[in-house]
């Protein structure tokens, strides 16, 4: 005799109220603007004490300042522009930077192409060589360096020197070895997870490896590319070891902003006030890059990661 199954007592899913979503979302934001202020509070001290005097800064507290009586000031930053070569520093940095940008993002671009759609003996070995180089600490490559520097003179038209040493040709040279390793790493991996039937496309219709990189390859790396622009940009602009290394710190006509913003500090620890109003002026060029780029930002970071 055959059992008869009873039909089972069908529950109502479970539903989350639109009051509880709401609070939880309210949570998380809640939580996010609460860690944002954490982060943000020594910066905040720094933009305020920029505005305050010597003796207020020693005295009392960066919040001090907040409250009345409020003796707040744009004297600090009237100094710092008033110093006798900021101007020069700062185009400087500009020259030093642009150029800093250029040369490797443009150098990794093509290395990142070939090592994403070109086949050639030991690409993969190669590729781990060039990974590996991430790891190598900056300071053991600048005695070499400076060495190998020191041993080159150039006598063509306007690049009329016995060295390399204290040159801008240096620190460009010097920042496209750096900024090399990371660039090709970040380029390849989203180079590589471009579709493929694009490509194979392009080859049908007789698209050339050149035409392919410069008409389709690159168009669709924008996002990884301006990621790259980002980094460079403020690892170069905020730049004052290199700089120091291969520039000098006597070297007034090529230092830049950095360099003249250390030397604001005499070496008995003077004007140390006038640090915090720098530091923002430095900080204004980079801020309105990241400004332009950031949309792009995210996604050339995530897609570089994930992909290839």
């Amino acid at each position: 005799m055959t059992a008869v199954a009873q039909p089972r007592e069908i529950t109502a899913p479970r539903t989350t109220s639109r009051f509880s979503r709401g609070l939880g979302r309210v949570g998380v934001h809640a939580g996010v603007v609460i860690l944002m202020a954490i982060w943000l509070i020594p910066t905040i001290g720094l933009l305020v004490n920029s505005f305050r005097p010597a003796q207020d800064v020693a005295s009392s507290g960066w919040w001090n300042g907040l409250f009345p009586p409020y003796n707040l000031s744009l004297d600090n930053y009237a100094a710092v522009l008033s110093e006798q070569g900021i101007g020069d520093a700062f185009v400087n940095s500009l020259f030093i930077t642009i150029p800093s940008v250029i040369i490797p993002i443009l150098v990794a671009a093509f290395a990142a192409y070939a090592f994403s759609w070109m086949s050639f003996p030991g690409r993969n070995l190669l590729f781990v060589a060039v990974v590996g180089l991430l790891v190598v600490p900056l300071q053991t490559t600048f005695i070499p360096i400076l060495r190998l520097y020191s041993g080159i003179s150039i006598h063509f038209g306007p690049l009329n020197f016995d060295t390399l040493n204290g040159e801008f040709l240096a620190v460009w040279l010097a920042h496209t070895g750096y900024g090399l390793p990371f660039a090709i790493y970040l380029l390849r991996n989203y180079m590589g997870g471009l579709p493929r039937e694009v490509f194979e496309s392009a080859a049908i219709d007789g698209a050339s490896p050149v035409v392919a990189f410069l008409r389709l390859a690159l168009p669709m790396s924008v996002p990884a590319i301006a990621a790259l622009v980002i980094f460079q940009f403020l690892f170069v602009w905020n730049d004052l070891l290199v700089a120091l290394v291969y520039i000098g710190s006597t070297n007034a006509a090529n230092s830049p902003l950095t360099i003249s913003i250390a030397n604001l500090v005499t070496s008995l620890g003077g004007n140390w006030q006038l640090l915090g109003a720098a530091a923002f002026l430095s900080m204004a060029l980079p801020l309105a890059v990241f400004a332009a780029l950031q949309r792009y930002f995210v996604r050339g970071i995530t897609g570089g990661a994930v992909k290839g």
